[in-house]
């Protein structure tokens, strides 16, 4: 995928993802917030079992278990996003529950990348990055507030 075009299209799917806190926790106001995860889990989960399907790519499922166990806890990190996200958000608004996703979301990269783990390659530390990320731990401090 060009470059340009990847970081359209996370732009505006992370756009979508400041949606989810607050939609989740309204369900969660009718359902309690561990059956909104649930409830929020299990309609991806459908809608992601129907497009594997319609793709053709469902035979790719077979090699499930042919990694290391760490790659298949994605699901489980993101429900505890998930879960955390629509409890706090009643708290710290849908921009505090953004800017600390993003804050924690960059400083683990940075983390990731200069150690170089899960298949990405070292990227060392630089002046920039950490300002960076000094500077999104700043702005999350004034979102919340």
């Amino acid at each position: 995928m060009d470059r340009g075009l990847a970081v359209l299209l996370t732009a505006l799917v992370g756009g979508l993802i400041a949606l989810q806190p607050p939609i989740n926790a309204g369900l969660g106001r009718a359902t309690g917030n561990l059956p909104a995860a649930l409830v929020s889990f299990a309609v991806g989960t459908l809608l992601l079992a129907l497009i594997v399907a319609l793709s053709g790519k469902a035979g790719g499922l077979s090699s499930t278990f042919d990694v290391r166990w760490y790659y298949l806890i994605g699901g489980m990190l993101g429900a505890a996003y998930v879960t955390i996200a629509l409890i706090a958000v009643s708290s710290i608004g849908a921009g505090g529950v953004a800017a600390a996703t993003i804050t924690g979301q960059l400083a683990t990269a940075v983390v990731i990348d200069r150690l170089g783990i899960l298949g990405l390659e070292e990227t060392p530390l630089s002046a920039t990055r950490i300002a960076g990320v000094v500077l999104l731990l700043a702005g999350t401090y004034l979102v919340v507030r």
